[in-house]
């Protein structure tokens, strides 16, 4: 990178960096209005420092399984399905970008619960929504605790004790809506494999190797290097990940219940069969929780209590989820922008100019140290 070191960053205003990843959709066959709502999933993503899942990694996914393969359809319609259970609603999303979908979905799960207390929605035939965490914080910013999976487009993890990807990185994505108690949000957001693909792009860009023991190579062995990387192990356990490996599955299980196919062959090109990814929404109401009296007044101030507590006994060195993220934020507010290693903003460059997007001038924008 920079003579300076790792530490340094170039800053992208949010609205210039939004503006032209959706002209890049728009250049692949996307209307404007969904083209406007993946970039800014995109800025979101990059503004909460979860570069795993931003511009770059949506734009590489949806060329290579999407616009690419015919694996989505531009401008296609979201279809309602009425599923005869009054708090619980199904979506055909006809292979429509994954963003725009996913937007609709936690909003349909929202206005459910407000009649409700608790909305369900299911969603058929979607591309991937890339950073499920942004559906709940907006949803838990505006009160509601919020929940989504989601299958992966491609299986990429090994099952328990296994030698082969037979599964996705299937990710889950909670949000609680603790902002007046504790000033952000908590988010529990995690792939269910030990790292996630996004990861690993990510480390191969920076020319970085991966931690021990998280993925395989094509011979079945450990690598650390993201170049030879084959699959990937699930989280969690002593041998061989059993506690991503069942978190996983529960996303391939909700997929299997709402129409989704096998996961080996979701990703590859046509349609011959089912190859989409599916989701699983959730919204309910915090009051629809409270079935009793609380210890210490309402349940913001019982929310207030408990966390406290966790966090009390010496346990100042513990952080929250959703804690980084709320920081990394600040982060990118303090410096009125997005910040970027030198090497996203080279592939920036180069993934603007293959879709003749122009006004993208790395020599224009500020530099700091983070």
């Amino acid at each position: 990178m920079s003579e300076k070191g790792d530490n340094v960053r170039t800053v992208v205003p949010r609205e210039l960096h939004d503006r032209l990843v959706a002209q890049v959709y728009q250049a692949r066959g996307y209307d404007q209005e969904e083209s406007e709502v993946a970039a800014y999933y995109a800025g979101l993503a990059t503004w909460y420092g979860i570069k795993t899942h931003a511009a770059l990694k949506a734009l590489h996914l949806e060329h290579l399984f999407g616009s690419g393969c015919g694996l989505t359809t531009g401008g296609a319609q979201i279809e309602v399905v009425e599923t005869g259970f009054d708090a619980v609603v199904k979506l055909n999303a006809n292979y429509k970008l994954g963003q725009p979908v996913a937007r609709f979905a936690m909003n349909k799960c929202m206005e459910l619960a407000d009649t409700h207390g608790v909305g369900v929605v299911a969603v058929d035939q979607p591309f991937h929504y890339l950073w499920g965490g942004g559906y709940v914080l907006e949803a838990a910013e505006k009160g509601y605790i919020a929940y989504t999976n989601c299958t992966a487009t491609l299986a990429e993890v090994v099952p328990f004790l296994g030698k082969y990807p037979t599964m996705g990185t299937n990710p889950h994505s909670w949000a609680f809506p603790t902002k007046e108690s504790l000033g952000f949000v908590v988010i529990v957001d995690w792939a269910t494999s030990a790292v996630a693909m996004g990861r690993v792009q990510q480390l191969m860009r920076e020319k970085k190797q991966l931690p021990p023991e998280v993925a395989i190579d094509k011979d079945g062995n450990y690598t650390q290097d993201p170049n030879e990387v084959f699959a990937l192990m699930p989280f969690g356990g002593q041998i061989g990940g059993h506690k991503g490996y069942g978190l996983s599955l529960i996303n391939e299980l909700y997929g299997a219940y709402t129409g989704g196919f096998l996961p080996t062959l979701r990703g590859h090109e046509g349609r011959d069969v089912k190859r989409s990814s599916c989701y699983y929404f959730q919204a309910m109401r915090p009051e629809a929780l409270a079935a009793g009296s609380f210890a210490d007044g309402g349940y913001q101030a019982n929310v207030k209590a408990v966390i406290g507590d966790i966090l009390g006994h010496g346990n100042d060195r513990s952080l929250l989820p959703g804690q980084i993220e709320h920081q990394n934020a600040q982060v990118s507010a303090k410096h009125g922008g997005l910040l970027f290693t030198d090497n996203e903003i080279a592939e920036f460059v180069e993934v603007f100019a293959a879709a003749a997007v122009k006004g993208f001038d790395p020599g224009s924008f500020k530099r700091v140290e983070v």
